[in-house]
């Protein structure tokens, strides 16, 4: 699929891999592009860059996910591209709040599902629209540093291969982004476990790219870093072994927490 005069809404569109998305996109010269963001001054001025309509929006509220889609089809008339990017995260395992694992649910998954509702219809009158979920390789993977973001991104993974086999054959084009770091403001260089999701980071532009390419070759799994797929592929092939090697890895990542956390590293008196 090509974005040229195609209209396109990307959701947490204001930072990170959504700022990128959208200049990108623009590049394609689209039809237009809708930038929905809770921060609206941010959407706003990615819009000025982009010649775009910005919408404040909180992906989490469901009314205010139908009212992006449907300023879009009010300000240009249809709706060709769907690109779900919003997400959040939270540290912590089975010890994080309920209402961390509510707000993580509500954006990282339910928020999906409110876009998938509001603009399937008009998406599949085109027979030719495009829904790009972000999800991440904590999706693929986990994240060690995160109960809830893994839980939640393995869900929007679920929903983007739901969405791919039940509408594929009504022309819609579904792929589903799986990135690992991104060097954007998500990551938290202050932790040991995002330090190490940074050795191996790549940029949001990157990521961009990539999404333009697999919406050009209709791909599902867009993987902005090789080592995602190998590491999916020998999950699949030796599960077992990947656990024991992922526990491994979580092991030296916590003792390096605990040393930067002892009083010594953190400059205080013992």
């Amino acid at each position: 699929m090509e974005l040229g005069e195609c209209v396109v809404l990307v959701t947490g569109g204001a930072h990170g891999i959504g700022r990128a998305l959208c200049r990108r996109i623009q590049q394609e010269h689209p039809g237009g592009i809708v930038i929905a963001d809770r921060d609206l001054s941010a959407a706003r001025s990615v819009a000025e860059e982009s010649g775009g309509l910005a919408i404040e929006c909180d992906v989490s509220q469901e009314v205010d996910v139908q009212n992006a889609v449907q300023q879009t089809i009010n300000r240009y008339g249809r709706l060709d591209a769907v690109l779900s990017n919003a997400g959040v995260t939270a540290k912590g395992g089975v010890e994080t709040p309920d209402a961390d694992w509510n707000r993580l649910w509500q954006v990282n998954v339910m928020a999906h599902v409110y876009l998938a509702r509001a603009a399937l219809p008009h998406l599949l009158e085109r027979e030719a629209g495009a829904f790009v979920v972000t999800a991440s390789a904590a999706g693929l993977l986990t994240e060690i540093g995160s109960a809830a973001y893994s839980v939640t991104k393995h869900a929007s993974v679920a929903f983007a291969e739901w969405l791919s086999v039940h509408y594929r054959n009504q022309g819609l084009k579904v792929s589903c982004l799986c990135p690992a770091g991104v060097a954007t403001d998500f990551l938290d260089l202050e932790d040991p476990i995002h330090q190490f999701l940074h050795v191996s980071s790549v940029t949001p532009e990157h990521v961009a790219e990539c999404v333009i390419e697999a919406l050009r070759k209709e791909t599902f799994l867009v993987l902005p870093h090789a080592e995602v797929e190998e590491f999916f592929q020998f999950k699949t092939q030796h599960y077992d072994r990947w656990l024991h090697n992922f526990a491994h890895v979580n092991t030296r990542l916590q003792k390096r927490r605990s040393r930067q956390t002892t009083p010594h590293a953190t400059g205080e008196t013992p």
